[in-house]
């Protein structure tokens, strides 16, 4: 994650703020970070297959 990332989640709170909540905004700014990365690099999966792992999983 970059420093401005963190600057930026940093400065949508107001001055007074539960340190909790910043490290849960950044947890899921690093998660999402993380899935774009993934989509970018091609490390996802078909709509179709996932779909179909799911019904024969949930079918039987």
């Amino acid at each position: 994650m970059k420093k401005d990332t963190v600057i930026e989640a940093l400065g949508s709170f107001e001055n007074e703020f539960d340190a909790e909540k910043l490290i849960q905004k950044l947890l899921f700014i690093e998660e999402v970070e993380k899935g774009l990365k993934d989509v970018k690099e091609g490390r996802v999966h078909n709509y179709d297959d996932v779909k179909e792992k799911f019904l024969t999983k949930w079918n039987q």
